[in-house]
């Protein structure tokens, strides 16, 4: 299989990581399954991979809209059979807080999201992926126990121990399953969180990329 006919899934491509993974695969002669709620970013997103020469398919859908997904999934093992590669970014970033005052329905967002959403996901795109003996991607942010990040550190951490659980599970029979802690980048998510910080002392976006996609073996 060559590069060219190479099919990325990206939950969460509007923006920071899964745009500039979006960016780099597209670069590489992937095609680009973009996913996100927000329209507007995704279509300069794909204006950029378009510029570059990369090829992109639209989808502004909600992740954690289990109907909409189901139907996506259909529509992408109908049109192209499965997917190489899908890389999860989607992430709910609540306000930092203490954890006696985190406020309820932000905390169910993160459960619902960070959690409940990527669990529901996996069920789903586990068969594209075994379609073409793909991988699955998830970004590792190690918050949890920090002060003040209860509720973003506490469902970060359960997402990825569920993907561990996956790894562990699909050790010998796939998909693979691979787990990456990206440095600190100047995303609109870490801005919430340290307003003040110096960003320029940050990666950028695309280093973060490029060297997660390098170390990933096959790719």
């Amino acid at each position: 299989m060559t590069e060219m006919n190479k099919i990325a899934l990206i939950t969460g491509a509007s923006r920071g990581l899964g745009a500039a993974l979006a960016e780099a695969l597209a670069a590489r002669g992937w095609h680009i399954l973009a996913v996100a709620r927000t329209t507007g970013a995704l279509e300069e997103l794909d204006d950029r991979i378009r510029a570059a020469g990369g090829s992109a398919t639209l989808v502004p859908m909600d992740v954690s809209n289990p109907e909409a997904m189901v139907q996506m999934v259909k529509a992408v093992g109908e049109r192209w059979g499965g997917v190489d590669l899908w890389a999860h970014t989607a992430i709910h970033a609540a306000p930092l807080s203490p954890v006696p005052h985190i406020d309820a329905k932000d905390f169910q967002k993160s459960v619902d999201l960070n959690l409940v959403t990527t669990r529901g996901l996996i069920g789903l795109i586990e068969p594209l992926l075994r379609g073409r003996d793909g991988t699955a991607l998830f970004l590792d942010d190690p918050r949890a126990g920090q002060k003040f990040f209860g509720s973003y550190g506490a469902t970060k951490a359960a997402q990825i121990l569920l993907a561990r659980s996956w790894q562990a599970e699909s050790e010998s029979i796939g998909p693979r399953v691979v787990i990456a802690t990206p440095e600190p980048m100047p995303t609109a998510t870490r801005a919430r969180f340290f307003p003040g910080e110096d960003r320029e002392k940050l990666s950028p976006c695309k280093t973060e990329a490029e060297r997660i996609l390098s170390e990933i073996a096959g790719l």
